[in-house]
């Protein structure tokens, strides 16, 4: 898949990979025993590995009833199962540094992956908790890479009852979401019409927790789901610059722990 993405002047890396976690992560505690771990610019050779995955993982569009309709979800997606090979080695030397720095905190390592690709800024993803599984039940793990361009990842309280935490994440930066953040708080990517390039989302978590769907070995070409979700009108429409993204934009919080 052909993407329109500008890398980071920074991520010029002698040597690419993730690197050292420890005392380099950054953890904020939030109310109900949840907590979010944040590393900026973890992985080094950020923006060439976006490139490999855009190009090499089978992605795919998904349609889902909502009320009377069934419309386009904005972004592509594609699962790696337990045990099932990843698309790039770098995503198994990543898996691999992340389930040896929580394992003795979550009591097992991370074994699957959920990508997600957004394409632009009309790509998000709505509020929500990886609830399905023992996240609905259990404190757990839930670690994300994102590649590419910066996007603002927000959480609340699941009850309402709290402010909204913004962390800006793209360019190979962490962030590990723990506790009983998965039943307890919920995250969202939301729209916005400033955004130009494209992000590549890459949720590690352990088994059982999550979305379980269709593993990246079951996934159709892309290619006709595209062509379909071009012909068909947009049920997500651009907003017109200056209207929406700023109504959008006052709602934001002003930029968190990073």
């Amino acid at each position: 898949m052909q993407t329109a993405f500008q890398g980071s002047l920074l991520d010029l890396p002698e040597e690419a990979g993730p690197g050292p976690l420890g005392a380099t992560v950054r953890r904020t505690t939030l109310a109900r025993g949840a907590w979010v771990d944040a590393r900026p610019g973890w992985v080094a050779g950020a923006d060439a590995l976006f490139e490999r995955l855009a190009s090499v993982v089978p992605w795919r569009a998904e349609r889902r009833r909502m009320y009377d309709r069934v419309v386009d979800v904005p972004r592509l997606l594609c699962f790696y199962a337990e045990g099932q090979a990843l698309p790039d080695p770098m995503l198994t030397v990543i898996r691999d540094a992340l389930s040896e720095h929580y394992r003795a905190e979550l009591g097992e390592p991370l074994c699957t992956a959920g990508l997600c690709l957004y394409r632009d800024g009309r790509d998000s993803v709505a509020w929500h908790g990886d609830t399905i599984g023992r996240g609905s039940t259990e404190d757990t793990v839930v670690a994300i890479v994102s590649l590419g361009t910066p996007r603002p990842l927000l959480l609340r309280p699941r009850d309402g009852g709290g402010p909204v935490i913004r962390h800006d994440a793209g360019h190979g930066d962490l962030l590990v979401m723990g506790g009983s953040c998965q039943r307890t708080w919920e995250h969202a990517v939301p729209r916005s019409a400033r955004v130009t390039g494209p992000r590549i989302s890459v949720q590690f978590r352990p088994r059982g927790v999550g979305p379980a769907p269709r593993p990246a070995s079951q996934h159709r070409e892309g290619r006709a789901e595209d062509a379909q979700r071009a012909a068909e009108p947009d049920p997500f429409p651009r907003p017109v610059p200056g209207h929406e993204d700023a109504q959008q934009d006052g709602q934001l919080p002003e930029r968190g722990h990073r």
